[in-house]
């Protein structure tokens, strides 16, 4: 190698080094600058304390005052130098040493620094390059390493007994996608739900801001519990707009996964005023909605959302809408579970009998609207009566059911408490709760489980809106943001033409038996769906004339489709009332063929 190379390597070295310098410089100096702005306000801390120990201690006599001042010399030893003065103090002391110290060295002396310093350079580089190492590919931003630092072992126990949280200590924090977990072990007269009512002493020593989520629940372990700070969403910087092309429900924000609800659930959606149940429905609406065999109904009697869909679905925003879609719904689910072929569980959707998603939106509206309401059915000789049907029998009916019809009933409420906005029968068949954010924890033990608070489903702790637990069994309750699917898109959708019962094939179309009477004056063809046969066939077999409301419990089916079976045979002669009112086969010279 000539002399020119050996110059150029010698100074590209010295370029590399000095670059390496000036990078090693300059992060160090940031380093000590966010150190610096960190730990001061703790010293401000520590002199406060210090002068409230003086005033209640002036002459030293208790630990109080000595301890207050062991912590201020604790909190300024951790505040570093900014990088010149350091570097300032280190040249002034290595010029000190080796003015005293260099000419008294031997040439073995100087040997011997010299690998030792090489070591020790080594060694630190080797440290540095480990130290600064990302594992999880996830930086810290000053929020996050102020709550880090203060999280440490040494940081909580200093400061707990003042902040009310004596018996508790910190592992150590992890950094994560979802924000900041800590372990924290709890001494005998601390509990999990004792350190959850604590909240506010814990934002007070961490000095976190009001807005920060806050999670505290059980460890893994007896005597810890786990406390979690949500600093940072795993669906942030992700677009939450829906498109068809983005069909999911939300985004996880913990793991950042798609959220997806297939259809065939019975679904519970609850959340107060203002959380956006409507919002978060829209996506599932769409599913439950396209396709050739998939059907929606929507039964909503505010009529503002339903109004959006009635282009693609069934929409009943009436009390009596309501009692009659609901009578076409139960018949035709009775219908199919009727001819639903031996040792098969489900029906299988078609075109012609498509699966059809049921939606109550609001349901203590129907609760309240869609009972009691007038009908005039007929009472003999000419004459009829009014009657007062609900809704609620055949929605019950749908929920306990329906599930092997494939006919599923999604319940909606802003009111999720039983009696008032969940009917007791419904209730429990709920299979997946979708709970945005409530009032109170009593309401989201009733949507997530009577658990929900011991095994942080905390729905009332939930931002407004579009944020939401999702509990079916198989999620953590790890919190979903919702995606957004503006009115407008709603409208924009193709039409579809709704579903009707009327629009269903017969029982014998679909290649059933169906039950015929044979009469001398050839009357007009009894019905053939599912709920008049089965009225038909209980007041076949009964050996008396039988009464109207004895059907009901007879055939099972809730007294609208009972009345309505009653007034289709009696129209066609099939059926003649008794003069008591009670209801018996038409007798003569007919004979009855199957």
């Amino acid at each position: 190698m000539s002399r020119s190379q050996v110059w150029r390597t010698h100074r590209q070295y010295a370029a590399t080094a000095a670059r390496w310098t000036a990078d090693r410089w300059r992060k160090e100096a940031e380093r000590r600058s966010a150190l610096r702005a960190e730990r001061k306000p703790l010293v401000r801390d520590a002199r406060r304390a210090l002068a409230t120990a003086r005033a209640i201690d002036p002459e030293g006599v208790t630990s109080l005052r000595h301890r207050a001042e062991r912590e201020l010399r604790t909190a300024k030893r951790r505040v570093p130098d900014p990088m010149w003065l350091f570097a300032t103090k280190t040249a002034t002391a290595l010029g000190v040493a080796g003015y005293v110290w260099l000419p008294q060295v031997s040439a073995r002396v100087w040997v011997w620094s010299a690998v030792a310093v090489v070591a020790a350079v080594t060694a630190l580089s080797v440290w540095i390059a480990v130290r600064e190492r990302d594992t999880t590919g996830l930086k810290p931003t000053a929020e996050e390493s102020a709550l880090l630092k203060r999280l440490q072992p040494q940081h909580w126990k200093e400061h707990a007994e003042q902040r009310g949280l004596a018996g508790t200590l910190t592992g150590r924090p992890r950094l994560t996608e979802a924000g900041i977990v800590c372990a924290v072990r709890l001494d005998g007269t601390w509990t999990t739900t004792k350190l959850r009512s604590a909240e506010d002493h814990i934002r007070a020593l961490l000095g976190a801001r009001t807005s920060l989520r806050m999670q505290v629940k059980a460890g893994k372990q007896g005597g810890w519990a786990e406390l979690i700070l949500r600093t940072r969403s795993a669906a942030d910087g992700d677009d939450l707009t829906w498109t068809p092309e983005r069909r999911s429900l939300g985004i996880d924000t913990v793991t950042g996964e798609q959220v997806t609800v297939p259809l065939g659930e019975r679904l519970l959606i609850a959340g107060r005023s203002g959380a956006g149940k409507s919002v978060a429905s829209r996506p599932l609406l769409y599913d439950a909605s396209e396709g050739a065999t998939n059907a929606l109904v929507i039964i909503d009697l505010k009529r503002v959302e339903g109004r959006l869909w009635d282009h693609r679905a069934r929409v009943a925003s009436t009390p009596h809408e309501v009692i009659d879609v609901t009578d076409e719904l139960e018949t035709e689910m009775l219908d199919r579970l009727s001819i639903l072929p031996k040792g098969q569980d489900t029906w299988t959707p078609t075109a012609d009998r498509p699966r059809i998603t049921v939606v109550v939106d609001e349901g203590a509206e129907v609760m309240t609207a869609a009972d009691g309401v007038p009908y005039e059915v007929e009472a003999g000789e000419g004459k009829t009566r009014t009657v007062k049907r609900s809704a609620l029998p055949a929605l019950e009916s749908i929920a306990r059911m329906g599930r092997a019809a494939c006919i599923d009933l999604w319940w909606m409420t802003q009111k999720p408490t039983i009696g008032d906005g969940i009917p007791k029968q419904i209730a429990p068949q709920i299979g997946v709760s979708i709970c945005l954010a409530v009032r109170t924890p009593a309401e989201a033990r009733v949507v997530l489980g009577e658990d929900a608070q011991a095994k942080g489903w905390n729905a009332d702790e939930l931002p407004v809106p579009g944020v939401a637990l999702i509990r079916d069994g198989k999620r953590k309750p790890d919190p979903v943001k919702v995606r957004y699917m503006d009115k407008s898109v709603v409208i924009a959708l193709p039409d579809r033409t709704p579903w009707s019962r009327s629009l269903t094939p017969t029982v014998e179309a679909a290649g059933a038996p169906t039950l015929t009477l044979v009469r001398d004056t050839a009357p007009e063809t009894a019905p053939a769906d599912g709920a008049a046969a089965r009225v038909l066939k209980a007041i076949e077999t009964a050996d008396t004339p039988v009464r109207q409301k004895d059907l009901v419990t007879l055939t099972g089916l809730s007294k609208g489709a009972v009345s309505k079976a009653v007034k289709a045979l009696t129209a066609s002669g099939t059926v003649v009332r008794t003069p008591d009112g009670s209801l018996t086969i038409t007798r003569g010279d007919e004979s009855a063929a199957a």
